[in-house]
């Protein structure tokens, strides 16, 4: 919400009150200021010139040469370059020495020979988004309304010294989406009354009702509505004044008719719409439920394929708005509009919301309805809408107001004893200075005997229902600092992180260390893409989706970390950015049900993604590439940190979309045996190609399994006071055998005398057999209380080379 500085002053007295010193009592009160920002962008000097001629300049075709009367004795001759020009227009001036934004300074000049003595302005040059401007004055140089003083201030004409507000605001505050909102809660922290604005209607004799009928048949989702009838509009641009107010709100002017419902919107916070009323068969207004398969081309001049939960207003037969989110083009006011029917009404939030969610379109007054609107304001807002339209647009306002109650909300009663608000705020406040508070706040309220206050909240506070609201009310216009501080009293618990939330901790810490960037992506992503990777998923995984999706790009809950990464990976490729070293820690969701009837299980998970080089090209060394060994570099170091290591193992697999001959299954040993958790490898290329991606390597991991598994404890072993002996043995079998195995059985035959046993030359060649392969292993022995002799290496040695022998049909290669 952007409030004006100058605009709030008209219903409360800010007088004291810079906008920084404004901004900061509330923000002290609960009402957050994000931004103060003074709409003078350094402007002085431009007053409101009148064109008195305009000729083409002698030497430039593109330039005219213009007399403009400023106010002063004599008129001054400027040189312009605008094509809107003309004699007869009201225009800004920058006359000699004044300043424009960027501290640009004007000064007597020659342009192409001729004099100017000054400068006629446009809206960009005097600092004015020139996108909030009506379309026709959105080009050229700023033509200002007929009737214009001429020689005043443009300052003054067009509010640009005025300063703007931006509240950041909680969504129970709905209240201070109005100007009036905002004036009640400055009047609660300054003790100023509030001014409301005046609606002066001289009705007609003739009866509205003889033009219009509402019939609320969604009596659940239209409470109120509210109608009047305004004869013989003339629709044209709006007054200067409103369209300031408009424009530093945040708001483009359009015409007169649009602009008052858009001002009262923004003053009382209760959206309007105005219809074309001849084009509203019979003035007949029937608001009810979406029938199936109906439709509505909306302002915006889209077809909107209408369902049964959606609200709307029909004129009997066919829909003409969407409650509460956007008219219909079949009712829209244009140029030729002569009758107004002015709707106000009070829609069910959650039923605008849904809609306005479902179409992709959130307006200022679906903000409103879905935050709830004062049921109090329906009316006096109608009447203000229809005073403006009577005085800005010529409008005769029918006598009588049509409208239809289907329920009436009363006013809610909150009781709050004096003890209970001292008690929660450890003060020790008198029964005089909170009803101060409830005076400031201006809510009503009655005390009894045994000090307990009895409130009636108004009903602009729909955000106060349990006492403990009130005491929040108490609390901020007490002010905060002012509530003393206390000691803690009892015991105390030592706050603590979980095992799971220190380990994803410790792990973010480590992987970026690494020299990895940590992604967050969305949980929702796109249906086909829960369909890659499906080996990291349970076979009867289901995608869940969303009820009310952002778009359908993002309509279901991921099931793996994977794919989104290769979007983020090729997002950056298609930047120039090749070299992509990322991970993220997150959760998927699956369920296995058609249709949701228990919440999906979230699981933890860890996914990394390299492409590109691990190290750059340079003048002394050629570009590194990264490759399987790397990303298998980062799942070791991730298993060392969590002290794994020793029950991690590696199993070939084949998982859909993952290359066939270089990845792994990543399995861990628990009491159930060993599990897999995840796979690393390269990314299929035809996955690749479809991302623009050249080779990747991914890894991801399930957390639960290593959350049971971690261990932190260390464990200190002396150096060897023993020397080793290294013997290397290359055997011949077959290539289908897993290198992995015979490290296996390596182990479990040489037992503890054994330190390590490593793969150090794989080999294969004509010369072994299209089928064999040489597997070189380099094995170290040691005891660690003695030392070994060679005949006991030798003999166990032996025994090595027999088990592999028998077990894998090995060979010894001589």
């Amino acid at each position: 919400m952007n409030v004006s500085y100058k605009w709030l002053s008209e219903y409360i007295d800010l007088s004291g009150y810079t906008g920084e010193q404004l901004a900061e009592l509330m923000t002290s009160g609960g009402i957050e200021i994000d931004v103060v920002e003074s709409r003078n962008k350094g402007v002085t000097g431009v007053v409101v010139g009148h064109v008195l001629t305009r000729e083409k300049h002698p030497d430039a075709d593109k330039l005219s040469v213009c007399t403009v009367d400023v106010g002063e004795s004599e008129p001054l001759q400027i040189v312009c370059g605008a094509k809107n020009v003309a004699a007869g227009l009201l225009v800004p001036v920058a006359v000699i020495g004044a300043k424009l934004p960027g501290d640009f300074a004007i000064k007597r000049a020659k342009l192409r020979g001729v004099e100017s003595q000054g400068m006629i302005c446009s809206a960009k040059e005097l600092g004015i988004n020139d996108k909030l401007l009506p379309k026709e004055q959105q080009e050229g140089i700023l033509v200002l309304p007929e009737g214009t003083p001429i020689g005043k201030s443009i300052l003054d004409v067009l509010a640009i010294d005025d300063e703007v507000l931006e509240l950041d605001l909680t969504p129970n505050r709905s209240d201070c989406l109005s100007m009036l909102g905002v004036a009640y809660e400055v009047a609660a922290l300054t003790g100023r009354p509030v001014k409301l604005p005046a609606s002066q209607i001289n009705d007609s004799a003739e009866q509205a009702s003889a033009h219009i009928s509402v019939q609320i048949d969604a009596k659940e989702q239209c409470t109120h509505y509210a109608a009047r009838y305004i004869k013989g509009v003339k629709v044209g641009p709006a007054p200067q004044w409103m369209q300031n107010r408009l424009i530093a709100a945040g708001i483009r002017p359009i015409n007169n008719v649009v602009d008052i419902t858009n001002f009262v919107l923004l003053e009382y916070g209760q959206p309007l719409h105005a219809f074309d009323a001849d084009k509203v068969a019979g003035g007949r207004i029937v608001v009810r439920m979406a029938h199936e398969g109906e439709t509505l081309l909306t302002l915006d001049d889209q077809e909107r394929k209408l369902e049964p939960h959606m609200l709307v207003i029909t004129d009997g037969k066919q829909p003409i708005a969407l409650a509460g989110v956007m008219g219909g083009a079949n009712s829209e006011v244009t140029d030729s509009t002569v009758n107004i029917l002015l709707e106000s009404a009070r829609f069910d939030g959650a039923t605008v919301r849904k809609t306005s969610r479902q179409i992709g379109l959130r307006s200022e007054a679906s903000i409103r309805f879905e935050k709830g609107v004062d049921p109090a304001r329906v009316v006096p807002a109608l009447d203000r809408a229809a005073s403006l339209l009577a005085s800005c647009a010529d409008g005769h306002v029918l006598e009588g107001i049509v409208q239809e109650i289907a329920a009436l909300q009363a006013a809610a009663d909150v009781k709050v004893s004096l003890d209970k608000i001292n008690r929660y705020l450890g003060t020790e406040l008198s029964k005089l200075e909170v009803e101060t508070i409830f005076r400031r706040l201006q809510f009503p309220y009655e005390m009894s005997i045994d000090e307990v206050f009895t409130v009636k909240v108004p009903s602009r506070r729909g955000d106060i229902t349990r006492d403990v609201d009130l005491i929040e009310e108490v609390a901020r216009l007490f002010g905060y600092d002012n509530i003393p501080t206390t000691s803690i009293e009892g015991a105390a618990t030592a706050g603590a992180l979980t095992k799971p939330q220190a380990i994803r901790r410790e792990l973010r810490g480590r992987l970026t260390d690494a020299g990895l960037h940590e992604v967050i992506n969305y949980s929702f992503t796109h249906p086909d893409r829960t369909k890659l990777f499906p080996a990291l998923s349970d076979a009867s995984v289901r995608p869940v989706r969303l009820a009310l999706p952002m778009s359908e790009d993002r309509s279901v809950l991921r099931t793996s970390l994977l794919p989104q990464l290769l979007e983020t990976a090729s997002y950056n490729r298609n930047r120039k950015n090749d070299d992509v070293a990322i991970f993220e820690i997150g959760s998927v969701f699956h369920t296995d049900e058609e249709e949701l009837t228990r919440l999906p299980r979230e699981k933890h998970r860890l996914a990394v993604l390299l492409t590109g080089n691990r190290i750059a090209a340079g003048w002394n060394r050629k570009a590194e590439a990264v490759d399987f060994y790397d990303v298998k570099g980062i799942l070791e170091t991730v298993a060392d940190l969590l002290g794994v290591s020793k029950s991690l193992h590696y199993a070939a697999a084949q998982p859909e979309h993952m290359h066939p001959g270089r990845t792994a299954a990543v399995q861990i040993d628990t009491e159930r045996g060993r599990v897999t958790i995840g796979y690393i490898g390269q990314v299929h290329p035809t996955v690749q190609i479809e991302n623009d991606l050249n080779d990747v390597y991914v890894l991801e991991l399930e957390l639960e399994p290593l959350y049971d598994a971690a261990n932190f404890h260390i464990e200190y072993h002396a150096l060897p006071r023993y020397p080793a002996i290294q013997r290397d043995i290359a055997v011949v079998l077959g290539r289908e055998v897993e290198a992995g195995k015979l490290l296996e059985s390596v182990r479990e035959t040489a037992g503890e005398l054994l330190e390590s046993v490593q793969v150090f030359d794989i080999f294969m060649g004509e010369r072994l057999g299209a089928d064999k392969k040489s597997v070189a292993l380099s094995l170290v022995y040691r005891h660690v209380e003695r030392t070994l002799t060679d005949e006991e290496v030798t003999e166990l040695h032996s025994r090595v080379v027999t088990k592999l022998e028998q077990s894998f049909a090995a060979e010894l290669r001589k």
